[in-house]
């Protein structure tokens, strides 16, 4: 099982390929303030709650400087279908040998209908100018979460 990180911890660095093939690194955005999320799969009820969400709110998460940058272990296609399915404008990034997932803690043991499986952990990461974990959450719910992040932010509706 991956160890979680925890607020006050440097965010681990990384370097994906997104939803065009394109080099996406977390030092791309030194200086700013980065929301981090993982979600399961592309596509299926929860993680499209959970972006769409994520969409909805970017406006008001991008004025209080904050970029969001969405991680799953979906290859390229399967995230520009996403993108186009649900119009999210922000960056989906594709991790499908689980480097990154791992880095953050995010990937692990988790009940499932009753049962313990291991797979990708929902998970959101708050990172400051400065590269400094602000928020390490685990195991969070795909509906509310958005609401509930903005409430830990700071960030009127």
């Amino acid at each position: 099982m991956s160890n979680r990180l925890e607020a006050g911890t440097p965010a681990p660095s990384f370097t994906l390929s997104d939803k065009d093939g394109n080099a996406v690194s977390l030092g791309d955005y030194a200086g700013q303030k980065v929301v981090i999320y993982f979600y399961p799969a592309a596509s299926t009820p929860g993680c499209t709650t959970q972006a769409c969400d994520f969409r909805d709110n970017l406006n008001s998460l991008a004025a209080a400087g904050y970029q969001v940058l969405g991680v799953s272990k979906d290859t390229a296609d399967k995230l520009q279908t996403f993108a186009d399915e649900e119009q999210l404008t922000f960056p989906l990034l594709s991790d499908p040998d689980l480097a990154v997932h791992h880095a953050y803690g995010a990937y692990g043991e988790k009940s499932m209908y009753g049962k313990t499986v291991t797979g990708v952990l929902r998970s959101t990461f708050v990172v400051d100018e400065q590269g400094v974990l602000t928020h390490a959450l685990y195991n969070v719910k795909a509906t509310g979460h958005v609401a509930s992040l903005r409430k830990k932010l700071g960030i009127d509706a």
